[in-house]
């Protein structure tokens, strides 16, 4: 089978299962915390239809890849209304928190089931299980740069809720006038700096080393489990 196709085989599922559960996880924080809005407008589901978004999960990342940018994107955001929120200051941290929290997790679960098929494995492996590794590898990687990705303390990310919710109320409110700011901040950091200035290294310097990190720290556990 072509080797593209395979490569999406293996990711697109992987993209979407880090995305629809990175977003629910919002929505059922939200709810415990008193915020049914997710709820209410039907989004917590996970039916991926209900959280695609079709420029920021589809086309920007296809893009990207192949003119070999950075690779990043977004789905539609769950509804939260912080002001329906029993404690609004902590309440928008933790739902801000659980999406990354969630793609960290879906990694833990990816590296322990890479550990369980490459016990008694040959190497290099073939066939069936050959994708299988490379689908498990794809699913870990995604949910790790997803999570991090999300970290970042630019609005509109996660990051940037719990940033604001640490911050001194007076701070909190400065912070918050960045909102309408953080997608073009994102798009000059990422992609225009890069561009014009490549021996700067703002995505190798800055983006991988933590994303290599922690895939390392997963893979351990992956060979962990499989008695490495």
């Amino acid at each position: 089978m072509n080797e593209t196709l395979l490569t999406a085989l293996a990711v697109i599922p992987a993209l979407v299962i880090a995305i629809v559960f990175h977003e629910v996880a919002h929505g059922w924080v939200a709810l415990a915390l008193g915020d049914p809005t997710a709820k209410e407008r039907r989004r917590l589901s996970l039916n991926p239809v209900r959280h695609v978004d079709p420029f920021g999960t589809l086309i920007l990342p296809g893009l990207l890849a192949l003119t070999g940018a950075p690779v990043f994107g977004w789905a539609k955001p769950v509804p939260v209304i912080k002001e329906r929120l029993d404690n609004p200051r902590f309440g928008m941290m933790a739902v801000a928190a659980a999406g990354p929290g969630t793609n960290f997790i879906l990694a833990a679960v990816g590296a322990v089931l890479l550990g369980l098929l490459a016990r008694g494995m040959s190497f290099p492996p073939e066939g069936l299980a050959s994708f299988g590794v490379m689908a498990l590898q794809s699913f870990v990687l995604i949910n790790i740069f997803l999570g991090l990705f999300n970290l970042l303390p630019l609005p509109p990310f996660d990051g940037s809720h719990i940033v604001e919710g640490l911050l001194p109320a007076p701070a909190a409110r400065i912070y918050e006038k960045l909102r309408p700011f953080g997608f073009p901040l994102l798009f000059l950091l990422l992609l225009v700096i890069p561009w014009l200035f490549p021996g700067l290294g703002i995505v190798e310097r800055v983006v991988l080393p933590p994303v290599l990190w922690a895939e390392g720290k997963y893979m351990a556990l992956a060979n962990w489990v499989a008695g490495g």
